[in-house]
């Protein structure tokens, strides 16, 4: 994905290090990614900065909790 070139990768800061963790690249114009940290070279989620924002505010909302 061209459009990640240059992603710095960042792990929660409330990961435990249990390796269960998302990386989440959100440094570039246009685009976020995510990623499985055990996995760094595999696949990459990429989605609109509007998307993950409207994510953040659903998981601090606790909009996915069941």
């Amino acid at each position: 994905m061209s459009e990640l070139i240059g992603a710095v990768w960042r792990k929660s800061s409330r990961s435990n290090n249990g390796g269960n963790c998302v990386e989440v690249a959100d440094n570039l114009p246009g685009v976020v990614g995510l990623r499985d940290s055990k996995d760094p070279n595999g696949p990459v989620l990429a989605i609109s900065p509007a998307a993950w924002t409207a994510f953040v505010v659903g998981v601090k909302r606790e909009t996915f909790d069941v």
